[in-house]
């Protein structure tokens, strides 16, 4: 193993922007893990609000917590970059500053990690609003998923990530300004590497105002460049994986 990284520390990869409002449960639920060696790694990519402020207050008491000021605005793919850069664990998990995890998540995956040799771990979400209120239950997932399958499918969401950087190497997210996490796992998923997943809820993704149209909708524009321009995929099996896509997506916000 390289010693780079420190065996079994799980380091939370959380780029922040303007996340004021619900930036505070993001961190409790990493606080309330059953899996102890955790550090946070928090890059703030120029925010406006008072996202700093809560940070500082909760360093205070938490040690586990690293933050860094981006010095220009540059997306969230860079601030994740850069968080890559600064964490020290072994295992990589992400965190929209805005969802939420539940207490066992870490623990579950690693285990799971563990017994599979895995890679690569996700699970199954459900949507909150924001207030919490669950507006849609948990849609299932498959225990699976392969390169091939993610062409076509929704399945993975980047709060439900953890990635071994021993096993998966030392990678880096996309550069896109969109659809870096999708970009990303398609390249994990290069070469034959399969994804585990565990089909029980585990996150808890925030919908909000505008969420459902500017980030999945308007995002099939960004698939489509993904998979012709950086996995050099034939326009007619693009055309085809992207209708399947959309179908998928569809299923997954609106039944």
């Amino acid at each position: 193993m390289s010693s780079r990284y420190v065996d079994g520390r799980v380091s939370v990869i959380m780029p922040v922007y303007n996340a004021g409002r619900f930036i505070g449960r993001a961190l409790e639920s990493v606080f309330k893990q059953t899996y102890r060696d955790i550090e946070i790694v928090l890059v703030d990519d120029c925010s406006t609000d008072n996202s700093a402020e809560i940070i500082k207050s909760y360093q205070t008491e938490h040690p586990e917590i690293i933050y860094h000021l981006q010095e220009k605005n540059m997306g969230a793919g860079v601030a994740r970059n850069m968080a890559l850069e600064m964490a020290t664990g072994r295992y990589v998990a992400f965190l929209d500053s805005d969802d939420v995890w539940l207490p066992d998540k870490i623990s579950r995956q690693i285990s799971l990690m563990k017994q599979k040799e895995a890679q690569f771990s996700y699970a199954a979400i459900e949507m909150i609003d924001e207030n919490d209120m669950v507006v849609k239950t948990k849609r299932s997932i498959r225990e699976e998923c392969d390169y091939y399958y993610l062409l076509k499918n929704t399945i993975i969401a980047t709060s439900s990530v953890v990635v071994d950087r021993v096993l998966a190497g030392d990678f880096r997210m996309s550069l896109r300004r969109g659809g870096q996490d999708y970009a990303t796992w398609l390249k994990l998923l290069r070469g034959g590497t399969i994804a585990h997943g565990i089909n029980e809820v585990l996150v808890k993704y925030r919908l909000t105002p505008g969420s459902l149209s500017s980030n999945k909708f308007k995002s099939i524009r960004q698939v489509w460049e993904i998979q012709v321009n950086d996995e050099q995929i034939n326009v007619f099996k693009a055309s085809v994986n992207i209708i399947f896509f959309l179908i998928n997506a569809l299923k997954k916000y609106l039944f």
